[in-house]
């Protein structure tokens, strides 16, 4: 043909999904009525770490270091195509990380990890051991969908805006960055490839941030007025001395 007929056509632009996030009220409400929840360790982890869900489901116990606090990420569960197996790896070489955990995390997993032990116990021949954090009542992995339909019944019991389970990142993105936490820092917690991702994509939730940089900047360029000593109109400075030596009319005052 002669020419190609999609010239004369204008592309759509991609319009990403809007970005909800709660904030620190918001947080703790939803983290109180996940109290004694199957999955409040779950809810809580995606909070302090921003880790993606499919990262979330395919946690290992074998992934977490009590001792030294840590967590690694090394897969996620797939969505859709399971032929291969559960798991892939993260979805970027940065995805592959290690991610610290504060000290009131660790009593959370640990109790989790006890309740997962009765759950083992109760399901008896049912339980399929795949070593996960998160599993299902029979330890295979978690249906996602499941997991949503739980989630915004719990945050629409709780009264809260109706927001992604995705948006649970966004809110740990917005709680990090709003309270200075250095962008490199959150971007590597996140898991994404660059520090440039990080901040097209949340550089917009930092306005206290923004209005401290306002006020340092002024505080550093202002120019501050120093009251300088005038010599009397009849006096001269005479020279050479390292400080010079005045000489004044008796009648001149001295300064």
């Amino acid at each position: 043909i002669g020419r190609n007929p999609t010239d004369a056509v204008s592309p759509p632009k991609y319009q990403p999904d809007e970005m909800k996030f709660y904030d620190e009220t918001q947080v703790a409400q939803l983290l109180l009525a996940a109290h004694g929840d199957r999955y409040e360790a779950l809810y809580h982890l995606a909070l302090v770490t921003g880790m993606r869900q499919s990262e979330l489901l395919a946690l290992k116990w074998s992934d977490l270091d009590w001792q030294k606090k840590t967590l690694k990420v090394q897969r996620q569960l797939k969505r859709d195509d399971r032929s291969n197996g559960y798991y892939s790896p993260p979805k970027t070489k940065a995805g592959k990380r290690t991610i610290n955990l504060g000290s009131g995390t660790i009593p959370i997993l640990r109790n989790h990890y006890e309740h997962q032990r009765l759950e083992r116990l109760a399901a008896g021949n049912r339980w399929k051991e795949n070593d996960l954090v998160f599993p299902s009542s029979i330890g295979t992995p978690l249906d996602q969908y499941n997991l949503l339909k739980r989630f915004k019944r719990l945050i629409r019991e709780a009264g809260l805006p109706d927001i992604r389970f995705h948006d649970l990142r966004h809110t740990a993105a917005s709680l990090m960055l709003n309270h200075g936490i250095p962008p490199l820092i959150v971007s590597r917690r996140l898991g994404h490839s660059k520090v440039s991702i990080t901040l097209d994509t949340y550089g917009h939730l930092m306005p206290e941030m923004q209005n401290e940089a306002a006020e340092l900047m002024d505080e550093l360029v202002t120019p501050v007025a120093i009251d300088l000593h005038q010599t009397a109109p009849n006096c001269t400075i005479t020279a050479p001395s390292p400080f010079g030596q005045s000489k004044c009319d008796d009648n001149s005052p001295h300064i």
